[in-house]
């Protein structure tokens, strides 16, 4: 991912007002962050937990959706697969993020979620390399294919979105 600025990013939400993107938090460490290592921009409001969010880079141009976690967080009683970085082995816990739609929908009410790690982690844990076995003798290759899953994930994710 391409190093933004905040000015993009608050220009770049579907389904957000443009008071609500005016008044978002950055990420704490916003500065210093590993642009190289990103698919997409995604984080907590450090002053609003319960919004998240996540900004993808698609075919030259920005997408930022403004997320909703659940109330109560993440239910310790039971693990679930991110959809998006479809990690088997991480621990984090993950939350079902619930968007509105963007446009006339949203503005209606309409919404749609996907579960998501909570803290949004999903391009760290695609690129952990996973020892070469048989089946996949090569752990580059295996990660390539699971940056180019999550990037096509998300992209699905933005169409609900978008409502298309």
């Amino acid at each position: 991912m391409q190093k933004i600025t905040a000015q993009q990013i608050r220009s770049s939400f579907i389904n957000a007002s443009r008071s609500e993107a005016a008044k978002l938090n950055l990420p704490q460490n916003f500065d210093t962050l590993d642009w190289d290592n990103l698919d997409f921009l995604g984080w907590r409001d450090q002053k609003m937990p319960l919004r998240g969010y996540l900004i993808f880079p698609d075919g030259g141009s920005l997408t930022g959706v403004l997320l909703r976690a659940p109330e109560g967080g993440a239910k310790k009683n039971r693990s679930v697969l991110c959809e998006i970085c479809r990690d088997v082995f991480s621990k984090e816990d993950v939350l079902l993020w619930v968007a509105r739609r963007a446009g006339a929908s949203g503005r209606n009410g309409n919404t749609v979620g996907t579960l998501i790690c909570a803290e949004f982690l999903c391009s760290g844990n695609v690129r952990v390399e996973p020892p070469a076995n048989e089946i996949n003798p090569d752990p580059s290759e295996v990660v390539k294919r699971q940056i180019t899953g999550l990037q096509s994930r998300t992209r699905l994710f933005l169409e609900r979105v978008r409502g298309r």
